[in-house]
């Protein structure tokens, strides 16, 4: 969109909604010259275009709650803010628990959440049938709902940003790879590009997946691998009712909610490893279409529309990396968010620019989710509701 220019305050590599919504927040605030780059052709085409559009409440850990009451609430005005409708569709997040094993964890997931002000209810097997009678209970022995969780567009979420954040003054670079990160005397100097150098002493790593490959860049080892998730898109089908839930299965990790009229459905593999492959592996998907048609027995009916791949951004603990970094000097992270970016994306943001604008966050604290933690033995807690 706009030339990379030879100089800038803050640089943001990454134009998901994570480096996009701290851009927004940033200009939103006064800051001047910001830039953010982007080496695809157009924004948000990675992790963000390919997530299935989830936004819930539903943690087990408090920071990442507290994350979404301001994510959510920040989505729940976003077409008066940005001029952007976003599809928000609050029908509500239903996990089912397919082992007894799971109903203790989840119950003191309950109890945080209500401590926090998230009513999330506590179902019997006959209130999950009530909710969803097309579903298959026979195994399930417990769920939960929050009415509050629900669904939203990315594509349209990031073209809010886009174009307030341009309208605004934050330069907006694409089709630009960042290949060198200058660090002289502890302090970050420029960023090198295969189209240039911008001199700046702020560089904020909202690359992802990509994320470790960025740090490498300054010498710091950043703990975020990329892993591989797929998703599948039915035809319309008559049988699915316009109200269905997300609806999330524990321990298998099967998802699907209403899309179009059919259905939108993944399932996490526990044997993926490690890589930036994002082919379908159509084993993998004939066997969570074939977990789909044992939860929904009318998904036997349907007929795939369209499938594909993305990746996951996920960190030791599923905790997102978040603020400012030890080294070097000018060096911030907002990633590994563990498939809880783009629901998190907004609220990040905010914290971000109150990081570099305000010396610390403060809406939310994220003293948890600082890269130090990885420096302290048994210094982290694992986000247990990762789908």
């Amino acid at each position: 969109m706009d030339p990379l220019p030879q100089k800038a305050d803050v640089v943001i590599i990454g134009g998901g909604v994570m480096g996009l919504s701290t851009a927004y927040n940033l200009v939103k605030r006064g800051a001047k010259d910001v830039v953010v780059i982007e080496r695809d052709e157009f924004f948000g085409q990675e992790s963000t275009g390919k997530c299935a559009g989830g936004i819930r409440h539903q943690f087990s850990s408090k920071v990442n709650i507290e994350l979404s009451k301001l994510s959510i609430g920040i989505m729940e005005h976003f077409e008066e803010e940005f001029d952007q409708p976003i599809d928000l569709n609050f029908c509500g997040y239903l996990f089912v628990m397919a082992s007894e094993e799971l109903v203790p964890r989840f119950q003191k997931n309950v109890e945080l959440q209500r401590s926090l002000g998230i009513e999330t209810e506590w179902l019997t097997t006959r209130d999950i049938l009530k909710k969803v009678p097309i579903l298959n209970v026979e195994d399930i022995v417990a769920g939960t709902f929050y009415g509050r969780d629900g669904l939203a567009d990315p594509s349209s979420v990031v073209q809010g940003y886009v174009k307030m954040a341009h309208r605004l003054g934050a330069r907006l670079v694409t089709d630009t790879t960042v290949t060198g990160i200058s660090v002289e005397k502890g302090k970050i100097t420029a960023v090198e590009t295969d189209k240039g150098i911008v001199e700046t002493h702020v560089v904020v790593n909202a690359t992802g997946a990509w994320s470790k490959e960025i740090g490498r860049l300054v010498g710091v080892d950043i703990p975020i691998l990329p892993y591989r998730r797929q998703i599948a898109v039915t035809a319309p089908m008559d049988e699915i009712p316009q109200d269905l839930p997300m609806v999330v299965e524990y321990p298998n990790g099967l998802y699907f909610h209403r899309e179009s009229g059919g259905l939108l459905t993944g399932m996490s593999n526990p044997n993926e490893k490690p890589d930036y492959d994002t082919t379908v592996d159509s084993d993998w998907m004939m066997s969570s279409l074939d977990a789909l048609m044992h939860r929904l027995p009318v998904a036997e009916k349907a007929s795939l529309r369209t499938f594909w791949a993305g990746l996951y951004e996920i960190t030791p603990d599923a905790h997102p990396i978040m603020g400012k970094m030890p080294e070097p000097e000018g060096f911030y992270c907002v990633a590994g968010f563990s498939g809880h970016g783009f629901m998190h994306g907004p609220g990040a943001g905010v914290l971000i620019a109150e990081e570099i604008l305000d010396g610390r966050a403060h809406t939310v604290d994220i003293d948890r989710l600082r890269y130090e933690r990885f420096l302290k033995p048994g210094a982290m807690e694992r986000e247990q509701n990762v789908i």
